[in-house]
């Protein structure tokens, strides 16, 4: 099965959803979009945690 990506459609996807985002948060209290955007970060830094490569690893493993 061949998978077509269609990169036009993609970013106008991305566009799309990025006017949507900042329009919401334009639209609700400092208090709420912050809160979320720190427990999304918070959540990026416990899954990082649970990754078993650390940047030594990665970087080594990048330059073979």
């Amino acid at each position: 099965m061949e998978s077509k990506f269609d990169k036009k459609q993609n970013q106008a996807e991305r566009l799309k959803f990025l006017r949507f985002y900042c329009q919401w948060v334009k639209s609700v209290p400092n208090e709420v979009w912050s809160k979320q955007q720190a427990e999304f970060i918070d959540s990026l830094f416990d899954n990082a945690k649970n990754f078993s490569l650390d940047a030594k690893k990665y970087l080594k493993s990048i330059k073979k």
